[in-house]
């Protein structure tokens, strides 16, 4: 699709009204605050094509799955993240007419999403019925400092005549998904009520009992005069509050909408309404104008952390900023109930709480740019989750160990695709692989002890019980696997799944040999509560040692699995462009059975663990695989990038980094309206600060290993590690590194060893 938002620095700005792209910008244009979200929905009646989406983090509804075949071990239900009470709406009719974009003729259409500040502004002119020239200007957020809270100013001024606004600003809880497998509701009635300007609706799921309450206000302002509601009205899961002003020629009339959603997740079902109305009374108190103050403010402090500054790029400068700016939206960490959804709040696909997407993507992104706790959080979460991981391996016949879902709200499978429900088990050693990656990165080696090496050794014991001897060999095993790129099913020796099992054996054993080392007492305690044996152990150094790895000997590269250089080796360039993507234009069959590879496969291996290989075999492996890879996974262009970063491969790199960064933008892969992809934004953060500069942490020391693209003339970030925050600064010339606190900083930078004294400045030349 052709380029239609506007290149801006610090704000995403759509010129014009296009109806074929409006389900895109509701996407690209949603709010979030870590509690709750919203769609970029218009607040007035659109009776085009729109995706209403209000969603509240935690809340969900498991939706029975829908098979055609169903077979054993397949999830009960497919978890849906819940569109819930639509809080926005606001009808307006203009002398009897209905003001509906669909419909009318628009002109001046202007949606800035500023992501300094955190608001959605939206302007327009409208002609409606009888060549009445209106123009609306809608101002909405949802505040970061009072979670439960969104606010919206709308004003309306007519430009040719005098007349009479008429407003119906209601609440709408008879709400459906629109994945929902077969067209049901999952709201059930609780309450609605509509009096003077106030009104609320209270829902329930029909099934779990989330109890859902969403309390409103509105004031209609003109010439300073604040108008009186005219009528209340309640229907069933709805309540509306009506009002009539005049409309002066140049005039505006000003609606102001503040509503508290809550819910039973953070409070006691009795007390939900008196505490939305604790909220909104104290939100009205403040009014608009310091509501969005304070919205300023936070988000400045969210900036203050994890800003990333591209001189002579405003594309790239403004890609990392929308990436950046919807990781901070849709995951605060406050709450380790919660994890991070692929769509976050601004969309419904996917379903589901959390994907392996947090460990293998986000992670990294809130190690280097938040406080330790809230990635501990994510690693908490999972912990939270071992039972249920243990009966989902359960219930694929497994005798013992914990596999993770691929999908989940609760810790349960809720997944329906057999290829990845059943066999994209790989997902197990990502979870490892972050327990590593944290302690790595913090240096807080007592989560080890504290909860990391019960999931480590329970994860163990599921790869043991995985893999098969094959004795003519003296190998072991895995069949019937779908490693990271789905466009190959069903396989054996999927090189990255049998890597990382075997992999997540030999780190188990180096945390229970730390933890023997460290804290005896704490060793037997843990050994006792496992009833861990020493044949367990005995059995993973067997399996290390002879685990099986397919590979071209002849080529120094890793096979993706068995047979894989037996497919019509060729590279996507061979392709008509009329092919891609693929996922909307082959069958699954020829998809299958094509070399064309959907993401980083072999290659995320080579990502994960870095370390192990050198430059050499990084290089034939990424110019044998790169080429063949469609990048229609967004979890791709980012690996791409870094590696390509690594290996001096400039261009791609970059090429790489631009279609990560911008991948919902410039909607990559035409798929931009079910949602953002959330969970792939870390990896445009990462594609800076671990690709172009080149950050590792290796034997407890930072290092760095940056290069700028030809395109930029300097980039800079910040990454906070072990007490220090850094301010990095690369330009063509040199490496700057200012360090913004009081504790001494010691870090590698192109091979050399540098310490760096609180609120010191390093400059080095390239």
């Amino acid at each position: 699709m052709k380029p239609y938002l506007k290149e801006d620095p610090w704000s995403i700005i759509e010129e014009g009204f296009d109806k074929d792209k409006h389900e895109i910008s509701e996407s690209v244009f949603s709010l979030g605050n870590g509690h709750m979200g919203q769609r970029a929905n218009f607040e007035e009646t659109y009776t085009g094509s729109t995706l209403q989406g209000s969603y509240m983090a935690g809340v969900y509804y498991p939706d029975k799955t829908r098979v055609g075949w169903w077979k054993n071990g397949y999830p009960e239900y497919f978890a849906k993240v819940l569109n819930a009470t639509n809080w926005i709406g606001l009808d307006i009719s203009v002398d009897g007419t209905e003001l509906d974009l669909n419909r009318a003729e628009v002109n001046d259409f202007v949606r800035e999403l500023n992501m300094k500040e955190g608001y959605l502004k939206r302007s327009f002119r409208a002609t409606i019925a009888d060549g009445k020239d209106i123009k609306v200007e809608a101002t909405r957020f949802v505040s970061v400092a009072m979670k439960e809270i969104g606010a919206i100013e709308y004003k309306i001024t007519p430009l040719t005549f005098d007349g009479e606004l008429t407003l119906r600003s209601y609440l709408d809880g008879d709400i459906m998904n629109k994945d929902a497998n077969y067209d049901e509701k999952f709201w059930s009635k609780v309450s609605e009520s509509a009096e003077g300007s106030r009104a609320h609706v209270t829902v329930k799921t029909k099934k779990l009992d989330f109890v859902y309450a969403s309390l409103k206000e509105t004031k209609v302002v003109h010439a300073g005069e604040e108008i009186s509601p005219a009528e209340c009205k309640t229907a069933e899961k709805y309540a509306e509050v009506t009002f009539t002003a005049p409309l002066k020629k140049n005039e505006a009339t000003t609606i102001y909408k503040f509503a508290a959603n809550v819910t039973n997740r953070d409070h006691e079902d009795q007390k939900l309404l008196d505490v939305a109305k604790e909220k909104l009374n104290q939100a009205i108190e403040k009014g608009f104008d310091t509501l969005k103050k304070e919205q300023a403010d936070e988000w400045n402090k969210k900036w203050e952390d994890s800003d990333i500054v591209i001189e002579g790029d405003v594309a790239a400068q403004q890609g990392i900023r929308f990436n950046i700016f919807q990781m901070n939206q849709t995951y605060t960490g406050e709450d380790a109930r919660l994890n991070i959804g692929p769509k976050g709040f601004t969309g419904e696909k996917y379903g589901g709480s959390t994907y392996w997407d947090t460990e293998a993507y986000c992670l990294p992104f809130y190690l280097a740019t938040a406080d330790q706790r809230i990635p501990k959080n994510l690693l908490v979460y999972r912990h939270n989750h071992l039972e249920k991981a243990k009966e989902n391996a359960g219930k694929l016949g497994f005798t013992k160990g914990a596999l993770y879902p691929m999908v989940t709200m609760n810790g349960e499978e809720s997944h329906n695709e057999w290829e990845i429900t059943f066999e994209e088990i790989h997902r197990n050693g990502a979870i490892a692989y972050a327990i590593y990656n944290y302690v790595n990165y913090t240096g807080d080696k007592s989560y080890i002890g504290e909860l990391g090496i019960e999931v480590l050794v329970e994860i163990s014991r599921f790869w043991e019980e995985r893999v098969h001897y094959v004795p003519k060999k003296d190998v072991y095993m895995m069949h019937g696997v779908t490693g990271p790129n789905e466009y190959e099913n069903n396989v054996n020796n999927n090189w990255y799944t049998n890597r990382i099992a075997s992999w997540t054996l030999e780190y188990t054993l180096f945390a229970l040999d730390y933890l023997k080392d460290s804290d005896p007492e704490l060793y037997k305690k843990w050994i006792t509560k496992l009833d861990l044996k020493d044949h367990e152990t005995e059995k993973w150094l067997t399996i290390i040692d002879k685990m099986y790895y397919p590979e071209d000997k002849e080529n120094g590269i890793f096979l993706q699995a068995d047979n894989f250089e037996d497919k019509e080796i060729m590279p996507v360039s061979d392709l008509d462009e009329k092919h891609l993507p693929l996922n909307q234009n082959w069958s699954w069959d020829r998809i299958l059975r094509s070399c064309f590879i959907k993401q980083a496969d072999v290659l995320q291996g080579m990502y994960f663990l870095n370390h192990e290989f050198d430059i050499e075999t990084k290089k034939r492996n990424f110019d044998y695989y790169e080429p063949m890879t469609v990048h229609e996974s967004s979890l791709s262009p980012c690996v791409h990038s870094i590696l390509a970063c690594e290996l001096g491969y400039k261009e791609k790199a970059y090429e790489m980094y631009l279609r990560t960064a911008r991948l919902d933008l410039d909607n990559y892969n035409n798929d931009t309206e079910d949602g953002c992809h959330i969970t792939s934004m870390a990896g445009t953060w990462m594609s800076v600060v671990e690709g172009f500069g080149g950050m590792k942490v290796k034997n407890d020391q930072l290092i760095l290993n940056p290069f700028i693209p030809g395109q930029w003339s300097s980039f800079s970030f910040k990454v906070v590690f072990r007490g220090t925050r850094l301010l990095i600064k690369v330009t063509q010339d040199q490496v700057v590194v200012n360090n913004e606190t009081d504790v001494k900083a010691d870090l590698v930078i192109h091979g050399e060893t540098y310490s760096l004294d609180g609120k010191g400045e390093l400059s080095i030349n390239h």
